[in-house]
């Protein structure tokens, strides 16, 4: 070869992106360039006059021989890529895969082979690593298809055929549409505007329909496949059946609601219905908790305690479910009862204190608040257990807490509870509620209680309806109807009129004040125009104010008061004992005055009081 074309051929040689080795027909190395020492680990000198199967694994070399031979005899030009795995070795003992590309030279010294040799590992650790995400892909248990944007199916795995039963055949080039009810079919469009966009759509849950026209719930994440220069050429998806995720679902829905409304008929039932008392306007609101199957502790109650007089008594239990639920069923029918026989509030706190100890629940806390309403007063008297302060609502006046001790709550032990009395004129409403209407997370309890405090304000700026009052409270506090954790309950109770017309006097326990009490009360019903009762209300003034005089301590008090309905005769004593009705005999002169009383009088009862006692009847008019 001339020395210029040698010149020429040298300098494309090294300028080759591949290793380079020219052998001869016996196999020895004649030239390499740069590459080859930089791919093999060789220098130059280290390769040349050597076989070329210095460069071939150990194992293959044998094969390799026989190779070359064959080339020898049968010379031909093969390309690089020729489907043949073929494998370097590096000076350091490392093998690499290589693709090689041959070519015959003829030269005046006789046969050279060139031999371009190529590192392949990249590329073949790429192609293992899509082999086997392909692989993942087939295998995968959910269904995974890829389309254009045009929406045609350019890819369909097993688990989709699984889904949706059609083969490959039958879906490649098909508009992804098919895969959609007919009323769905603007969904796809909406999902491919945003697949073009650049948007990926996660979760989407949906209804598919599949080749034999059965409907599947479906839950499908969505993302754009991008070209090299990032834009958007395609999308891919996931397509998961949860058919019957969501059948558990509406099954757990099912019994949820059951469980719920279940929960909520026993509460409901174990907090009663508070009756309706006549000239007692009241507005009630009870709003079980949003979670779980909404039992919890609240109750309230309206407690008839004669001549006027009513008992109105809130609690909450510490705590939630049915134990709770069923300590406050248990405590309402103990405060009820223990309501009716006219004990004072202190005096019935002290007992639902033993109650509460009695019930055996450890740790269990119960807040209450028992307020008595004495309309002829113009008086109330409240006792609270740890219970939320009792607002004062008064037209035009704004809105203020009724002082009261603070106490602690029932469950605690060795308390001794204290009341207090104070008075409030007609027409102003009590408002008495439960922790969760104030208590709500995020916010302080205190900026609630203000917040309750301005609400009321504002709303008996004039004379409100009672109901319109209460969905409004609610509504202010709690404007998320659905987002409270805590059962609440809110209780609106507007003090009666005064009565018509009133009239007291204190007379000394002699006998002498039997007739001076029956002429008292004469005139007083002269003057209200009560003739038609006055017989009846003479002759059972005279019977309990003769058992006054024999077998109490003066002075006694005689209270009358009288309503658009009803006559009221209250007799106070210093005497803590309290009479009970009872069977006389033939020959006894006493024992018939209480029977009396029960025969004539529409309702009668006795109380205790701070001094003694005060027995009561009325008539009505």
């Amino acid at each position: 070869m001339p020395a210029g074309a040698e010149e020429r051929f040298r300098g494309l040689l090294e300028a080759a992106p591949d290793a380079m080795v020219i052998v001869d027909d016996t196999g020895t190395i004649r030239l390499v360039n740069a590459q080859t020492e930089a791919l093999f680990g060789y220098r130059r000198e280290e390769l040349l006059g050597h076989p070329v199967e210095l460069l071939v694994p150990g194992r293959f070399r044998a094969h390799h021989t026989m190779h070359r031979d064959g080339y020898a005899a049968n010379r031909q030009v093969r390309p690089m890529g020729a489907e043949l795995e073929l494998h370097g070795l590096r000076k350091n003992g490392t093998e690499f895969p290589v693709e090689i590309s041959l070519s015959p030279l003829e030269t005046a010294d006789g046969l050279l082979v060139s031999a371009a040799v190529r590192d392949v590992s990249d590329r073949k650790r790429a192609e293992a690593r899509i082999n086997e995400l392909a692989g993942l892909v087939e295998s995968s248990q959910d269904a995974i298809l890829a389309k254009t944007l045009d929406g045609e199916i350019t890819y369909w795995n097993a688990a989709a055929q699984r889904l949706y039963g059609y083969t490959r055949a039958e879906v490649m080039g098909r508009h992804v549409s098919l895969l959609a009810t007919t009323e769905r079919r603007e969904e796809i469009d909406t999902l491919l505007d945003r697949l073009r966009r650049g948007e990926k759509v996660e979760h989407f849950e949906t209804l598919r329909v599949t080749r034999s026209g059965d409907l599947l719930d479906v839950d499908i994440t969505l993302w754009p496949t991008r070209a090299p220069d990032g834009s958007v050429v395609g999308a891919c998806a996931i397509v998961r059946d949860i058919s019957d995720r969501k059948k558990a679902e509406e099954e757990l829905t099912f019994l949820y609601e059951q469980q719920r409304h279940i929960a909520l008929t026993l509460q409901r039932s174990l907090m009663g219905t508070p009756p309706a008392i006549p000239g007692l306007t009241t507005a009630s609101r009870y709003r079980p908790a949003t979670q779980g199957a909404g039992v919890g502790g609240d109750w309230f109650d309206l407690i008839p305690l004669g001549a006027g007089r009513v008992g109105v008594l809130i609690g909450d239990v510490m705590g939630r479910g049915l134990e709770a639920a069923a300590v406050m069923g248990q405590l309402r029918s103990a405060a009820h009862a223990l309501a009716k026989t006219g004990m004072q509030p202190r005096q019935l706190m002290q007992s639902l204190e033993t109650v509460v100890g009695d019930l055996d629940v450890p740790d269990q806390l119960v807040t209450c608040c028992y307020v008595v309403i004495s309309a002829d007063a113009g008086e109330v008297t409240v006792c609270s257990a740890g219970h939320l302060p009792t607002l004062v609502a008064l037209p035009g006046s704004g809105a203020h807490q009724l002082e009261a001790p603070v106490n602690a709550p029932l469950g605690v032990g060795g308390v001794l509870y204290e009341q207090a009395t104070a008075v409030i004129p007609p027409g102003a409403t009590l408002v008495l509620y439960t922790d969760g209407l104030i208590e709500t997370p995020g916010t302080d309890i205190e900026d609630q209680l203000g917040r309750l405090t301005a609400t009321l304000a504002d709303l008996f700026a004039s004379a409100p309806d009672l109901e319109v009052a209460a969905d409004r409270v609610l509504a202010a506090l709690l404007p998320d109807a659905e987002g409270h954790n805590d059962d609440v309950t809110l209780l609106l109770t507007r003090l009666p009129d005064a009565p018509l017309a009133t009239a007291a006097i204190d007379l000394p326990a002699v006998p002498e004040s039997v007739p001076e009490g029956r002429a008292f009360l004469s005139k007083a019903l002269t003057s209200w125009d009560c003739a038609p009762t006055a017989d009846d209300a003479r002759l059972l003034l005279s019977e309990i104010l003769t058992n006054a005089v024999q077998h109490a301590h003066g002075p006694i008090g005689l209270h009358v008061c009288r309503t658009p309905t009803e006559l009221t005769v209250e007799i106070s004593d210093q005497s803590t004992h309290l009479p009970r009705p009872r069977a006389a005999t033939e020959d006894e002169e006493s024992g018939r005055g209480l029977i009396l009383v029960r025969a004539l009088a529409d309702d009668w009862g006795v109380r205790p009081t701070e001094a003694g006692k005060t027995t009561w009847f009325t008539l009505k008019l």
